[in-house]
């Protein structure tokens, strides 16, 4: 007999992963997601692709603003306690939820609580392991299924898989690629819930991914031109990488490790070339070919396009990151 699942999630990693699971035959009576959010350019409320899923399949939804009975909202985490004991989950299945578990929902379920984390753990614990590990430049990244303890990503692990990080991945390629990965792999893991092994975590080569900042979009053109090339795939679709000109800013969605031009000496930041190829800019070291941006209002173009619309030449110089 199939277990009896709670699943708790947010955005469209989730979503993927609860699809699976229902399309699985796993029984969900209840979903756990954030509660609506303000989106778009009028600001209205939205809901989560989770919650959007789970009213499609008439399942009831909680989105309380806090689990912690001792919170800042203990009546809304009372309700989804009640609300989790009417459902009787066997498992609960955490994806990108955004919410601690306290302790009495790691105990609640028979079967424990299960998470779906897009990396290979020890390394790239925390909020944001896919745009970390293409920052760092890893060669691979993946899913493990792991027990949910109290220590933030440190439980247990059931069930591992490996996709490799190409030359060519986003942040949202890569972040594709893993959600259907760990939609696999969870209804894996729920087959064999009961039998599989949990394996420890290594104590060595534990990492943290801290979430994205929209401080950190302005690239930094004093790091060697292969490092913000990294930064650049990381960053899209959020919050993109910035680069600012005077009072403009504009976003840089693609670009290309280059070669300096012969005889070239330029403070980094600089603009070395500019063609339909795309604008050629000195890095702290090397340089970095840009080849598709967007203006502020516009839409992302090729440089091509892009330079249609907007003047740059050769000897202007972006502005460094901290200003």
């Amino acid at each position: 007999m199939k277990p009896t699942i709670v699943f708790a999630g947010t955005p469209e990693f989730a979503r993927v992963a609860l699809e699976r699971v229902l399309d699985a035959g796993y029984a969900v009576p209840l979903v756990l997601t954030q509660p609506d959010r303000p989106a778009g350019r009028g600001m209205k409320l939205h809901a989560s692709p989770v919650k959007q899923l789970a009213q499609q399949r008439g399942i009831t939804v909680a989105q309380p603003r806090s689990l912690r009975l001792d919170g800042k909202y203990p009546d809304e985490a009372a309700a989804a306690r009640a609300a989790l004991e009417t459902a009787a989950p066997d498992v609960i299945v955490v994806a990108a939820y955004g919410l601690l578990l306290p302790r009495w929902t790691l105990d609640l379920p028979r079967l424990g609580c299960l998470n779906i984390h897009a990396s290979l753990l020890p390394r790239w614990r925390g909020a944001a392991p896919i745009q970390r590990a293409i920052e760092a430049g890893d060669a691979e990244s993946g899913v493990c299924i792991m027990q949910v303890a109290e220590a933030l990503d440190a439980g247990d692990v059931l069930l591992t898989a490996r996709t490799p990080i190409t030359a060519a991945d986003t942040a949202a390629t890569l972040h594709d690629k893993l959600a259907e990965q760990g939609a696999q792999l969870i209804v894996q893991a729920l087959e064999g819930v009961e039998s599989l092994p949990r394996t420890p975590q290594p104590e060595e080569g534990v990492t943290y991914a801290h979430k994205i900042e929209k401080a950190e979009a302005a690239i930094d053109w004093q790091q060697d031109a292969a490092a913000i090339e990294r930064r650049i795939r990381a960053f899209d679709p959020f919050p993109g990488a910035v680069a600012r000109l005077g009072e403009s800013v504009i976003k840089v969605w693609k670009s290309e490790i280059a070669s300096m031009p012969p005889a070239q000496e330029a403070g980094a930041g600089q603009i070395l070339q500019v063609s339909d190829a795309g604008v050629l800019v000195a890095c702290g070291s090397g340089a970095l070919l840009l080849t598709e941006l967007q203006r502020a209002g516009g839409k992302r173009l090729a440089a091509r396009e892009f330079l249609r619309g907007f003047q740059l030449s050769a000897g202007q110089r972006f502005a460094p990151a901290h200003q």
